[in-house]
């Protein structure tokens, strides 16, 4: 039998784990990776990449700040997350605010060391980031452009640092980042209209309590036609090797949600909406092996001599 202690302890580090969503913390770590090894630096061996210091800091920084930006969030939303997310608001508050807020401080002070560890650009980099993320939570969120810009730029900008670090410019990059980009907004409409009763309820603006569902699910279905720009050009880059495989299937994806948004009226439709979406960018994270499938062998060869 279990102990209450040991039970007690245990909804705690579920608790926390729900809070800083540990699940995507695990996915900006393997997608900072696997885009260091197969994007940024695809002439480097794995284990030159796994074990470049520098790298590792901007990733553990990375990773501070990301999950210290949730407990802020969570802080300031827990009466918007009351309403939309009974459960998973019961699971966060078994552990005092008083806490939370401490473990925020410490992470976003130990983001700023491992930045400084890099250099003093990269923590002045990471201190601009905490602050932005504080600065959402607490004011742009609140606000239909605004918050729907700088939600999307907060969620891109840990491979941002990665991308100045290794100085790779290259045109593929910036349109994958577009691509990127454009997907992760549309995430962010449908979860505004997931999250619309606790948006109302808490006078929050955000882009569907402003324009209304009919508005954001036009301007959802109008950047979603945006995104088969930065894939069409992406197809013409004989080095997207295998990886295009993947960009049919988001193509196919990104249809079948245009579709299904438009016909969509119900808070769990948009939820399974948002879920897909999710899983599609979790997809993207691991097809990144598929760019150049020769280049895995000659990693795995390099790193084993």
């Amino acid at each position: 039998m279990i102990s209450f202690r040991v039970k007690r302890i245990l909804f705690k580090v579920l608790s926390l784990l729900s809070v800083i969503r540990g699940y995507n913390i695990l996915v900006l770590i393997a997608a900072q990776y696997l885009a260091s090894i197969f994007i940024f630096s695809p002439d480097k061996s794995v284990r030159t990449v796994l074990f470049d210091w520098p790298l590792f800091y901007i990733v553990l920084a990375s990773v501070c700040v990301v999950a210290s930006g949730y407990i802020i969030n969570n802080f300031y939303d827990v009466k918007v997350d009351a309403i939309n997310r009974p459960v998973k608001t019961g699971l966060d508050n078994y552990v005092k605010q008083e806490t939370k807020l401490s473990l925020y401080f410490f992470l976003n002070f130990l983001g700023f060391i491992f930045g400084l560890l890099i250099s003093w650009r990269a923590a002045l980099f990471f201190a601009v980031y905490i602050f932005a993320i504080w600065f959402y939570s607490h004011k742009l969120k609140k606000y239909a452009f605004t918050g729907l810009i700088s939600a999307t730029i907060l969620t891109i900008l840990p491979f941002f640092a990665v991308f100045v670090y290794f100085q790779n410019f290259s045109k593929i990059i910036f349109v994958h980042a577009v691509f990127l980009f454009l997907v992760i907004m549309v995430r962010e409409l449908i979860k505004d209209l997931e999250n619309i009763k606790g948006a109302i309820a808490n006078n929050y603006t955000t882009f569907p309590v402003a324009y209304g569902e009919k508005k954001t699910k036009k301007l959802s279905i109008f950047i979603l036609i945006l995104t088969l720009f930065p894939v069409i050009i992406l197809f013409s880059y004989p080095a997207l090797s295998y990886m295009r495989y993947y960009f049919y299937f988001a193509l196919v994806t990104l249809i079948f949600v245009g579709f299904y948004l438009w016909k969509s009226t119900k808070i769990n439709e948009y939820r399974r909406l948002h879920n897909l979406l999710k899983l599609l960018l979790l997809i993207g994270v691991f097809s990144l092996v598929l760019i150049d499938t020769s280049l895995i062998v000659e990693k795995v060869i390099d790193s084993l001599n």
